[in-house]
């Protein structure tokens, strides 16, 4: 399969604590702003880095774990993903600790054993998890729903 690459941009104005930016996605589908107080203060309509990293390990989990159950031969219904990205402002600066990922689903066929067992498979194939192992701690929290 052909490399591909994805883009995005920001323009930032001014300073870090008084200052803000616009980003944007290269293919136009996302732009919001964001703001150093958005990261470690209250985010006010604003974003941070963390949370667009949170955004794309919930959504790239989400596409690994259908994959993955897909491949057991247990499509799911739907699986409903979130990711926290915890983070710290230290003496050090800011460091990201650790991406949550809490993942409920309906997937006929499962017990719940099996459904965590393919739940942490999953966090394996994960791009996105497999770009930030190593870094930071990635947890996973599976529960099948009823």
């Amino acid at each position: 399969m052909a490399a591909f690459e994805r883009s995005a941009q920001i323009v930032w104005k001014g300073g870090l604590a008084d200052g803000q930016g616009e980003v944007s996605t290269g293919t136009g589908a996302l732009q919001f702003p964001v703001s150093w107080p958005a990261r470690v203060e209250s985010p006010d309509g604003k974003t941070s880095p963390e949370e667009l990293v949170a955004a794309a390990h919930a959504a790239c989990y989400a596409m690994a774990f259908s994959h993955t159950l897909g491949t057991a031969g247990h499509p799911p219904e739907q699986l409903d993903v979130s990711a926290v990205v915890s983070a710290e402002l230290g003496d050090d600066g800011l460091k990201v600790l650790a991406s949550e990922l809490t993942v409920r689903g309906r997937v006929p066929g499962l017990d719940q054993s099996e459904f965590e067992r393919l739940a942490y498979d999953a966090e394996h194939s994960c791009p996105i998890s497999n770009a930030l192992r190593g870094s930071i701690e990635i947890r996973v929290n599976a529960t099948l729903a009823d």
